[in-house]
């Protein structure tokens, strides 16, 4: 969400407890995050796990994590679950669609949110933040992808990069995903990208890394 944005929600949320979120982050903190979800169409998927992790300065704070489970939505079908590897039963304890929003805003709060395809996730999530509670999620958004792009094409303009997380974090020198796909799992993976970009030096780019 842009300023102009953040301030009309600022100035219609005159007697919200929750117009705080509107305000400017004004320090260097950062919210990592990433959704399981039971469908690739944001406008018809349904929450199944959110995760996120926070970023102060170049520190990822992995022993305070966000993580949760939601009750298992009415989409969650096989295909749903050979992906992600979380059956109905997984999801028995799960929360309901507004206590995980809720808790989610009470952790990000105004920080901008970091991913991998994170407009994907945070269009879900602002239509279950706006269902429940009247407004749409108010951070701001940072595509560690488009970061990444953008660097190589300073160094092979108009050439074709492999752009996968796998790749990326191949490249970087960053810890290798496993195959499961997992939420917690994906958001350290984009916070670290994020943090290597941000503080570190491009590495060597090889044929391997052009599509």
């Amino acid at each position: 969400m842009n300023w102009l944005k953040r301030k009309l929600w600022y100035y219609r949320l005159k007697d919200s407890p929750h117009r705080h979120l509107f305000t400017p982050c004004k320090h260097k903190e950062y919210v990592s995050l990433d959704c399981e979800t039971t469908s690739l169409d944001p406008h018809r998927a349904e929450l199944v796990t959110i995760a996120a992790t926070k970023i102060i300065d170049n520190r990822i704070i992995t022993s305070e994590p966000f993580y949760v489970r939601l009750r298992a939505p009415q989409s969650l079908d096989s295909g749903s679950v050979r992906i992600h590897r979380i059956r109905h039963q997984d999801l028995v304890d799960g929360m309901s669609e507004k206590e995980a929003i809720k808790a989610l805003l009470e952790f990000t709060g105004n920080r901008p949110m970091v991913g991998y395809h994170i407009h994907y996730d945070k269009t879900i999530l602002d239509i279950a933040c706006q269902k429940h509670f009247g407004f749409p999620m108010p951070n701001e958004l940072i595509e560690v992808s488009h970061i990444y792009h953008e660097m190589l094409e300073k160094h092979l303009p108009n050439a074709y990069f492999d752009l996968s997380l796998d790749a990326i974090c191949k490249h970087l020198d960053l810890p290798p995903q496993d195959n499961k796909h997992d939420a917690l799992q994906d958001a350290i993976s984009a916070a670290l990208v994020y943090v290597r970009l941000r503080y570190g030096d491009l590495p060597a780019l090889t044929s391997a890394y052009l599509r």
